[in-house]
């Protein structure tokens, strides 16, 4: 093999190593590549551009113990109340860390390689893998400083040496870009003496060195791990900062991408069905690169979503909302967009930069900390304090508008924003607080001292139970957005690649229509996102004649074409002219 011409998979691998490492052997980088991943150098390339998806796709995002039984695994917990409740609802889950972890509720993970034993086993995870899509993080800028990486790193031993990036602290690193305020580095005793360490997120999580080809086969190895445990969506995890350059800004730089270019590369060529999904939490134009030309993520989050979104039905006004949309190019096929309104971390305000003015923000800010939420910030490269995101579970973000504060369409309202998420060309994705409805556990950020777990309740499953069957707000909304998800799941025209155009209809009423990939169903999305009723014509819509009209929500079929249709505060419309099952 080593006296033969590389292969065709071989030459694109070695392109990608001779970027990020060019004064190494890439040939031989890459056969131990090949080697770690178990592939055949002559293994054949998936076909580009194929949807992994389609309209029945819709993910949950949990902790592996969100949910908690007396004498239960809590994964085991889980894929039970996925089976018993979400079967005809959901198809990809998000299992957030589960590994064994010292800060940060699993993001500051100490050993990659196995379950955090207080959350269940492996079994437990290809367990739900056998009826659910699993999407697992790979939590590949930092890891622990409890790590046996990081004390091998300190007693200069492997693995570990050379795997954490060090810094000169007298460097000029004022162009950095941090997502926290705590100090970009880190002083730490090592065997030959005192070391700085680039710590981007805490101190307690230390950035990986990939600059070191070692720390990439190492991820290598756990990637093909997740694989052989039944993991096909890989979450990239902070990867804006994954590579890191003094005197730039150290996010978003050339060789991150060509790094994702290549794990891609060898994770389809071992599972062609595997999906990539990049975690880059920035504004939105430089989070379009990360599709880079259908070779980088599959999948980017919708960032700039969940504050738009939320200002649209707090304001009642969706301009900002609906400028921001008509400005977002269709994802190319092969491609799309992953829609969420709220997640384990808070609502982001970077990717509202260029969207909402600084007074608007303001004023979403403030109305959020009415509303029981805190504000988390950052340092900007002049040492400025910035907000960086809020805080606050999403049936409390939505309790009321920014004009009355806290009022009778909190139901209504977050009711009204699934319906736009679910309806929105992309992959809808519910944490699993927003499907149940949980309020701010202020409780839980008194006891950990941190502004994210106001947003990450634990469920005793007995309560979780007795509130999902019985007359509380948990259990209607809890119905709400699952009968929508089951909806949602038979129309063609809600494929996350289908056609999207965004409708002109005032700053009351949010519209757009989508039609099929086959062109055999159209339909119009129309929401009232005020506290005031609002009416529009049908006419206005220039609906096919000859079509039956049916709002899947309601059944009900819209004969006259020329109707005034008057939408209650916060009501919806899915206007189908093929409905399905």
């Amino acid at each position: 093999m080593e006296n033969s011409a590389p292969s065709h998979l071989e030459q694109r691998l070695i392109g990608h190593l001779q970027v990020l490492y060019p004064h190494m052997d890439t040939g031989v980088l890459a056969r131990q590549c090949l080697s770690i991943f178990h592939l055949e150098p002559d293994t054949e390339s998936p076909k580009p551009h194929r949807n992994l998806w389609n309209q029945s796709d819709i993910m949950l995002i949990t902790y592996a113990d969100s949910l908690r039984e007396k004498g239960k695994a809590p994964l085991d917990t889980l894929n039970h109340f996925l089976k018993s409740r979400l079967s005809e609802s959901v198809s990809v889950v998000h299992l957030l860390p589960f590994f064994p972890y010292s800060s940060d509720d699993g993001f500051s993970v100490i050993d990659y390689t196995s379950v955090n034993p207080s959350s269940g086993q492996w079994v437990d995870v290809t367990e739900i893998a056998k009826r659910f899509k699993v999407m697992g993080d790979l939590v590949i800028n930092h890891c622990s400083s409890r790590s046996m990486w990081f004390e091998n790193y300190k007693s200069n031993q492997s693995p570990g040496k050379g795997y954490f990036y060090e810094a000169d602290p007298e460097s000029d690193l004022s162009n950095v870009v941090r997502p926290r305020t705590s100090p970009l580095l880190r002083e730490v005793q090592t065997k030959d003496g005192v070391k700085y360490v680039w710590c981007t997120f805490s101190h307690d999580q230390i950035d990986m060195n990939f600059e070191n080809p070692e720390v990439l086969l190492e991820f290598l190895g756990i990637i093909r791990l997740y694989l052989d445990k039944g993991i096909r969506w890989f979450r990239l995890d902070a990867v804006a900062f994954l590579w890191k350059s003094p005197g730039t800004s150290c996010i978003n730089l050339p060789n991150t991408h060509e790094m994702i270019r290549l794990l891609r590369l060898l994770i389809e060529h071992w599972a062609p069905n595997a999906v990539i999904i990049t975690e880059t939490n920035i504004p939105n134009q430089e989070n379009l690169t990360y599709f880079g030309n259908a070779n980088e993520a599959h999948l980017i989050y919708n960032f700039s979503l969940p504050p738009l979104l939320i200002n649209t039905l707090v304001t009642g006004s969706c301009a900002h909302l609906k400028s921001w949309l008509m400005h977002m190019p269709p994802a190319q096929q092969g491609t799309t967009y992953l829609n969420f309104v709220a997640s384990h971390d808070g609502i982001g305000l970077r990717p509202t930069e260029g969207l909402l003015s600084e007074w608007e923000l303001d004023s979403l800010i403030n109305t959020m900390k009415k509303f029981g939420g805190r504000i988390s910030s950052r340092t900007t490269p002049d040492g400025e304090a910035k907000p960086y995101e809020i805080n606050i579970s999403l049936w409390d973000a939505l309790s009321g508008s920014v004009q009355s504060g806290p009022d009778q369409w909190q139901f209504a309202r977050f009711v009204c924003a699934a319906g736009i998420q679910m309806a929105l060309e992309g992959v809808p994705a519910f944490y699993i607080h927003s499907l149940l409805g949980t309020e701010n556990d202020n409780e839980r950020v008194e006891n950990t001292g941190q502004f994210r777990s106001i947003n990450r309740h634990i469920w005793d499953m007995k309560e979780l139970n007795e509130a999902l069957n019985s007359d509380t707000h948990h259990h209607k909304v809890f119905n709400a957005i699952t009968r929508l998800a089951k909806i949602r799941r038979a129309q063609p025209a809600f494929h996350p690649n289908a056609t999207q155009y965004i409708m002109h209809m005032g700053d009351s009423l949010f519209a757009f229509w989508r039609q099929s990939l086959g062109r055999q169903q159209s339909l119009f999305a129309i929401f009232n996102i005020t506290s005031e009723p609002q009416s529009f014509n049908l006419s206005e819509l220039n609906l096919i004649a000859t079509d039956d009209w049916t709002d899947l929500l309601t059944d009900q079929v819209y004969e006259d074409r020329l109707a005034k249709v008057t939408l209650m505060p916060y009501q919806f419309l899915w206007l189908a002219n093929k409905k399905r099952a």
